[in-house]
């Protein structure tokens, strides 16, 4: 015993003396002055919102698999785990580093509209957006991505053959699953949604009665999808019997989907976004994400304050952080859309001197949100989502977010495949200048058409230092995701935090309109009252977000799964 603590102590000195925790306390990683604390690791580390997957990724690692690797295995893995957000069914991005070539890169599997989708597909005989179209009707789908950007990312950074990843997930979906608390409370929660489609009753239900926790669920038509990909790689998804019955089902619900559009579906590496915060490198997701835009357009704002000095979670600095959220979330409701239908001003929004422009508008007390128009960037160019983050022994780094938008999406599972269906299209703007289901505004870049991708707000994101993986993060949260992520990485690069603290500080959220500053009931009632002071109309809600985040000190890996949801895990060795 004595021999191990020797050894701790020792670790501890290598870590505490590294020069990018310089000005951290000595012992805020490990010692009591440190509330929450991280896991600890040497060699690789996987951080994601379901315990098995997490294993099952560390498991991949330890055989020598790559950070792909696992990721890929990860994400098969949580289509059965965690079916509320993990999919087969729906899309996501992932940020990749590279350590052979030292290169950072983005993987947009994204969902795609059919081919047949229109401008006004959603919109009523009065012309105003029917909501149930939108979300909870064939209409709602998009093409599924979340396949095609697994066997992209294994195909081209991975070290492993298909059938070895995706194997430990049909294991999963053939003898089963244990009913945890967390799923059986989900089920239990959205069975009016689910229980109106009988292909989805008859998985996740016993009739009219509820698999009780500790009972095993089986779900042996994923298995069969599953196994399909297994042999015949991307034909066995977007091709043939799986391709034809998804196709069927959201015809059945009134939707209008070809086979040939699942043919004709690709996921695209894209070059990041890119910024430069107090000698970080944050690379995130370019569009169809907002997510790694409007992080960078904050953070450039921003870093023109004192933030370090002002304090964490003060008023002063919680005030600053609003009143640049909405200026980012204005820009994002008239700029943002697909890159490969509209042009994105990206250099303009994203630009240093772009920041301190919109900054001349910040003064001590709230801005009104109907003063705040979309400004001009020259020059010009769902809450249940999952985010997952790792780090291998060779260097290399994944974040990834994907997402089937709500909880199980449209709750409509594509009789005999197992597979959960997106409602995605919820994500385009149905009439631009109406807000989605998350209050996000959006205009005619997002509108509606055939083969486009709808805009999101994920953000999975790495922060490099001297080129190298600092942090891996990301988060679910809908129009949240951009303002959790970037409070992760504010919190360990302004306030010094290790990441466990990082991940439990309290947060907040603005997003231009509607016209509130969303706090969780953690914030101090003496900071809420300075913010009121100050202008702002502070909505004490629920919490947000579900961080799963790693970062990389002097070879060291910490990690922290958020506790704002039960199940989640980070495990390394």
């Amino acid at each position: 015993m004595k021999k191990l603590k020797l050894k701790l102590k020792a670790l501890v000195l290598v870590i505490i003396t590294g020069p990018i925790l310089a000005k951290q306390s000595p012992t805020a990683i490990y010692e009591s002055d440190a509330i929450h604390h991280p896991v600890i690791a040497t060699q690789g580390m996987v951080s994601t919102q379901e315990a098995v997957a997490t294993q099952i990724g560390l498991d991949i690692l330890k055989k020598g698999g790559n950070a792909v690797d696992a990721s890929v295995a990860i994400g098969f893995a949580l289509s059965v785990t965690l079916p509320r957000a993990g999919n087969l069914g729906g899309g996501g991005f992932m940020v990749i580093h590279d350590a052979k070539s030292n290169k950072t890169t983005t993987l947009d599997y994204r969902e795609m509209a059919p081919q047949k989708a229109s401008r006004d597909m959603f919109l009523d005989e009065q012309g105003e957006p029917d909501q149930k179209k939108s979300r909870f009707h064939g209409l709602a789908v998009g093409v599924p991505g979340t396949v095609a950007g697994m066997i992209k990312a294994l195909e081209t950074y991975g070290t492993m053959p298909l059938s070895e990843v995706i194997a430990p997930a049909i294991d999963l979906a053939e003898n089963g699953i244990v009913m945890t608390p967390d799923l059986y409370n989900s089920l239990i929660n959205l069975e009016d949604r689910l229980k109106q489609w009988d292909s989805t009753k008859a998985i996740f239900y016993k009739g009219d009665d509820y698999y009780q926790i500790g009972e095993k669920l089986k779900q042996p038509d994923l298995a069969r999808s599953l196994k399909r990909i297994a042999e015949s790689g991307r034909a066995g998804f977007y091709t043939g019997e799986t391709a034809e019955r998804i196709s069927k089902a959201v015809n059945d619900a009134g939707g209008m989907m070809a086979v040939e559009d699942f043919a004709n579906y690709e996921a695209v590496f894209r070059e990041p976004i890119t910024g430069q915060y107090r000698g970080y490198e944050i690379v995130s997701m370019p569009p169809p994400s907002s997510g790694g835009t409007h992080i960078v357009q904050i953070l450039n704002m921003l870093e023109n304050y004192p933030i370090a000095e002002m304090g964490h979670n003060t008023a002063n600095t919680l005030h600053l952080m609003a009143e640049t959220m909405k200026l980012a979330y204005a820009d994002r409701s008239e700029y943002l859309g697909d890159p490969d239908f509209v042009k994105v001003p990206i250099k303009g929004l994203t630009s240093k001197a772009y920041a301190k422009s919109l900054i001349e508008s910040i003064g001590d007390t709230a801005r009104p949100a109907a003063e705040i128009k979309p400004n001009n960037p020259i020059p010009f160019e769902s809450n249940e989502t999952t985010h997952y983050s790792v780090m291998d022994q060779y260097g290399n780094a994944v974040a990834n977010t994907y997402t089937i938008n709500f909880s199980y999406g449209t709750g409509l599972v594509a009789d005999g495949t197992g597979i959960l269906l997106n409602n995605e299209m919820d994500d385009f703007s149905a009439k631009p200048g109406t807000p989605n289901g998350y209050g996000l505004i959006g205009g005619d870049a997002n509108a509606v058409a055939g083969k486009k991708r709808p805009l999101s707000s994920m953000s999975p994101t790495l922060v490099l230092k001297d080129g190298k993986p600092f942090l891996a993060t990301g988060s679910p949260g809908g129009s949240r995701i951009i303002t959790t992520t970037l409070q992760v990485i504010m919190n360990v690069i302004d306030h010094q935090m290790n990441i466990a603290e990082a991940t439990n500080a309290s947060r907040i959220h603005h997003q231009w309109l509607p016209d509130e500053l969303r706090v969780e009931k953690t914030l101090n009632k003496d900071t809420v009252s300075l913010l009121q002071a100050k202008g702002h109309d502070v909505k004490v809600k629920s919490a947000m977000g579900s961080t799963q985040s790693i970062m990389k000190v002097d070879g060291i890996l910490f990690g922290a799964s958020d506790p704002r949801r039960a199940g989640a895990s980070t495990a390394g060795y």
